[in-house]
């Protein structure tokens, strides 16, 4: 179980988070769609303090930190709770997909070196990715190196896995691959957090999605309420707008100006030459 209480952020004095209280069941697949700005990947790396709140409770586990009252050694306990995809996949180049996978195990969780590449072995299996254990993340296409990353997040077993828009570096043809591994990881019944701006994917694969603006969380509720009955009319204005949909709001006011009537008529007493 997650839970965040209170999370306040700032960044040079802009407050980027304003007191943000989110609960998370076990095994919940949770979005979090907004625009850009609205506080989406600030509020996912406050989960595992990648990002420290400034204010706040973060609870993953069994592990709770206040965050004013942070340590090292309770972060560190945090972070072994959690697991990050992150946008651009931050692979080890030197390093081959088998290496990449084992690198948290070995490193992280001091598992042996035999145990590691036999669970990195499972994890790519999983993620499709067994022919490509000894190549080069400059070997792979950007959705390969994200499954891959995908697969180094599942070797570590964690109690949830922090997606941070996961397809957005992605050409648009390598997409699909990397939703259908996620997709297929969410019917384990994993727990997992995903920002995203995939919203037939958010709709199909989420128990849970929140809707977020200016720091703060507009409305939330199930796929079905967020997406079809909505109650926030920001909430509708977003839906609208990544529709393609016209946004009432910008046709308020006249887009033109009526121009003005022109007449042919002279001052009295010009004589009109004609050449």
């Amino acid at each position: 179980m997650i839970e965040l209480k209170g999370i306040k952020k700032a960044f040079h004095q802009q407050e980027v988070l304003k007191r943000i209280d989110v609960k998370i069941e076990k095994g919940q697949v949770v979005t979090i769609l907004g625009p850009s700005g609205s506080g989406k990947t600030t509020l996912l790396r406050c989960v595992n303090f990648l990002e420290q709140p400034d204010e706040g409770t973060v609870q993953v586990g069994d592990v709770t930190i206040q965050a004013q009252e942070a340590k090292k050694k309770e972060i560190i306990s945090l972070r072994k709770q959690s697991a990050m995809v992150f946008q651009h996949y931050n692979l080890f180049a030197h390093k081959t997909v088998i290496e990449n996978v084992m690198e948290g195990l070995i490193v992280a969780q001091k598992v042996k070196k035999a145990a590691a590449r036999k669970q990195s072995e499972e994890v790519l299996a999983k993620v499709g990715l067994s022919d490509k254990l000894n190549h080069y993340p400059s070997q792979l296409s950007g959705g390969q190196q994200q499954r891959v990353g995908i697969a180094r997040a599942l070797a570590l077993n964690p109690q949830v896995i922090l997606f941070d828009e996961p397809t957005s570096a992605l050409d648009p043809e390598l997409v699909g691959e990397v939703l259908a591994v996620i997709k297929s990881i969410a019917n384990e019944g994993i727990t997992m957090i995903i920002v995203t701006h995939e919203m037939n994917f958010a709709r199909d694969v989420s128990d849970h999605v929140l809707f977020m603006d200016d720091g703060v969380i507009v409305e939330e509720g199930t796929p079905d309420e967020i997406f079809t009955q909505p109650k926030q009319e920001r909430t509708k204005r977003f839906l609208r707008r990544l529709s393609g949909e016209p946004d009432a709001s910008l046709f308020t006011q006249p887009q033109y100006a009526e121009p003005e009537k022109k007449t042919n008529l002279l001052p009295k007493g010009v004589v009109k030459h004609v050449l």
